[in-house]
């Protein structure tokens, strides 16, 4: 599994890489067959409320699977997109079987 993490106007902490690493690693426990994982982090409107934007792209055979979510932090905004995006690839999953 190829994993791309991408911050838009800001750097991202090694702490926070190591966290999604973690994080995105457990979509592969869902579907065995994912190919590439893109993240990508942006700050909406600094010194607002719910700011911090996450979005997961998963490339499987044949399909991209898209989540986007926004919270008051990125590890929050990362653990939804990554519980939604399983929900996501059992349904894919379940989809492929039925063919």
């Amino acid at each position: 599994m190829e994993l791309k993490i991408q911050s838009i106007h800001f750097d991202a902490t090694e702490k926070l890489q190591a966290f999604i690493e973690k994080k995105t690693a457990k979509l592969e426990k869902s579907f065995e067959d994912v190919q590439k994982v893109e993240v990508l982090l942006k700050i909406v409107k600094p010194a607002t409320a719910l700011n911090k934007e996450a979005s997961l792209a998963v490339t499987v055979p044949g399909n991209t699977l898209y989540v986007e979510k926004t919270c008051d932090t990125f590890e929050e905004s990362i653990d939804q997109c990554v519980d939604a995006m399983k929900v996501q690839l059992s349904k894919f999953k379940e989809k492929l079987r039925n063919r």
